[in-house]
């Protein structure tokens, strides 16, 4: 029987094949997910007596809704299928504890092949009020700077949306808070948006210093005196990704974006790190970022990233939970095998169940 494919045959092997198929597959499934899940209404929330009426800081004809107005407070999000239930509940977090949600404007950043109109669709049912805009992201451009990393999550392209929301975002946008989808807010987003960033920092994160800022390296890397002493006069300490504060104009006029994928463009060449966009930001900012209360981060609720085990929470006041990590609230309620904080994400959940539906 003759063979498929000849050793100088120009057709792909088998097993990339099959990794193609398993791709599409994958996609497929996650396109199912969006189309079966249904939400409910979330209720409509008001602005205080207190709350500033909105100016715009742009001339242009097609600043819609206030979009670029500078005193609204501008909040950044991934939109995708597969954590499309846990941007619902943040989103619905954000509103409910704002003194002024009429002043929130909200910036969706979508994968260019995922279905836009049906996303708008679904957030326009839960949120008919919200002043929102969604933007596509070429995925493609960055998933030839993407690096495997311990957990395939980790490696989707949108990931990596943060790193270019400077251009995605109108130019006329010079703040922005960004938030993961796995979050809920229990205090004033407000609060979080106007927090100072000095002279020159161009984000703000909570820090944690003691965590083993090392591990988050390969030893190739520390090794390497012309690569270690990039943090040379920092105190370089962890922060995660996932709550920052961005000053878009200082981003933009430092060209950030391109110093973040000069360093993605060396892991392709020598590993340098394990975890995702992670690294990329740590390299770029760690130690020269403006500080933010823990409060606003209480992260890792997820579990590590490999088995998503319960964790408590961290010390200190709560303004936001952060299901960083593998296990998400909601696929663990779903399994009935919840942890005890997952309890307190469940209340956002805007999910429109089978028996609702049928009620």
């Amino acid at each position: 029987m003759p063979k498929l494919f000849s050793s100088s045959s120009s057709s792909p092997p088998n097993h990339l094949l099959c990794l193609f198929f398993l791709f599409l597959l994958s996609n497929a499934v996650a396109a199912a997910a969006a189309t079966t899940q249904r939400f409910k209404e979330a209720p409509k929330f008001y602005n205080s007596p207190e709350c500033p009426s909105l100016t715009t800081n742009s001339t242009a004809a097609d600043d819609v809704n206030g979009m670029c107005s500078y005193k609204a407070v501008h909040v950044a999000m991934t939109l995708d299928a597969a954590y499309l239930r846990g941007s619902m509940a943040a989103i619905l977090s954000v509103l409910q504890h704002s003194s002024c949600p009429e002043n929130i404007r909200f910036h969706f950043v979508s994968s260019s092949s995922a279905d836009a109109v049906a996303l708008r669709q679904t957030i326009s049912i839960s949120f008919p009020y919200l002043k929102f805009q969604i933007y596509p992201f070429d995925d493609l451009a960055v998933s030839g700077l993407i690096s495997t990393s311990i957990r395939a999550a980790l490696d989707c392209p949108l990931n990596y949306a943060r790193n270019y929301l400077a251009e995605v975002l109108p130019q006329c946008v010079h703040r922005v808070v960004y938030l993961d989808s796995d979050l809920v807010l229990v205090d004033d987003i407000s609060k979080l948006a106007a927090t100072p960033l000095g002279d020159k920092a161009v984000l703000a994160a909570p820090e944690y210093c003691n965590a083993n800022f090392t591990s988050y390296f390969t030893p190739s890397f520390w090794s390497n005196p012309t690569l270690s002493l990039t943090f040379s006069g920092r105190k370089a300490c962890y922060f995660n990704t996932g709550v920052m504060v961005i000053d878009l104009e200082r981003w933009r006029a430092g060209d950030y974006t391109t110093k973040i994928v000069e360093w993605m463009e060396l892991q392709k060449r020598m590993r340098i790190y394990e975890l995702g966009s992670l690294p990329p930001f740590l390299l770029v900012f760690a130690g020269n970022i403006a500080p933010v209360d823990h409060r606003w981060n209480q992260h890792g609720l997820g579990g590590d990233n490999f088995r998503g085990l319960c964790r408590n929470l961290h010390s200190g006041p709560v303004s936001l939970l952060h299901w960083s990590g593998k296990g998400k609230p909601w696929a663990r309620l779903d399994a009935n095998r919840p942890c005890p904080l997952d309890a307190l994400w469940a209340p956002y959940d805007l999910l429109q169940t089978p028996f609702s539906l049928e009620s």
